[in-house]
């Protein structure tokens, strides 16, 4: 988890938590910003609850739930990440409001591009590639395990990986496998908008500003999934250590 060490060591001052919320698909926690991250639960927690200290997470600040994405708990963990993004200060000046499929069209046109996850976007970039692989801890048609990242990973001219994988503690593994001439992305809601990433070879990162929070938190209760949050109290920003070009 050394990614998420450092990009903890870099946030800053503290700040209260005005609220936690934990939806079946979303966590959000409102701090100084508000964050999200995916919601990651096993319901099988023999080992006591998935969340120790529930009832009381708004009498801690923003950095003692931050340290909750080091948890052995797959729902501290999403909590933990959603703390994190509540407290990083994202650098406009390095982003675009362009969303991660426009930007993987592009950069893979032509090449062999390999996604760890399954994102709606895949048919179409299917499409616009040399090839296209995509890697899932639970596959669905086409898709390889991710137990295969080892093989397939150096062979990729573009790889996407989904910030999810700092939930299930695989994040730092995959980014030891990607070739150094390699483009790295990183991507989705629960991916901290930090620069902590140009660190590890990653050269674009693709996340979620929360401009809304009574929004979103209302949205992530009714239990909303991501493609209807799109211009309701978020944007889509995709940040580089350089300059992105105009799409």
């Amino acid at each position: 988890m050394k990614v998420i060490e450092d990009i903890i060591s870099t946030l800053g001052n503290d700040a209260p938590v005005r609220e936690v919320r934990i939806g079946p698909f979303w966590t959000a926690v409102w701090s100084r910003y508000c964050g999200m991250s995916s919601t990651v639960f096993e319901h099988g927690h023999s080992s006591g609850p998935p969340v120790r200290e529930a009832g009381n997470l708004k009498g801690k600040s923003a950095l003692e739930l931050c340290e909750y994405a080091l948890s052995e708990s797959l729902l501290e963990r999403s909590i933990g990440m959603a703390a994190i993004n509540s407290l990083v200060e994202i650098d406009i000046q390095k982003c675009r409001r362009i969303n991660a499929a426009e930007v993987l069209s592009k950069h893979g046109k032509g090449k062999k591009v390999c996604v760890v996850g399954h994102f709606p976007f895949i048919p179409r970039l299917q499409k616009e590639v040399e090839k296209l692989w995509v890697l899932e801890r639970r596959p669905r048609i086409g898709d390889l395990p991710a137990e295969e990242a080892e093989n397939i990973i150096p062979q990729a001219d573009v790889l996407a990986i989904t910030g999810t994988a700092l939930l299930n503690d695989t994040m730092d593994k995959l980014l030891t496998l990607c070739r150094r001439d390699a483009l790295v992305m990183v991507l989705g809601p629960t991916t901290p908008l930090s620069p902590v990433w140009f660190r590890y070879g990653v050269s674009l990162v693709s996340g979620t500003m929360v401009t809304d929070p009574a929004i979103l938190l209302s949205l992530i209760s009714e239990g909303i999934v991501f493609s209807q949050i799109r211009g309701k109290g978020v944007k889509l920003l995709t940040m580089s250590e350089n300059s992105l070009p105009r799409y």
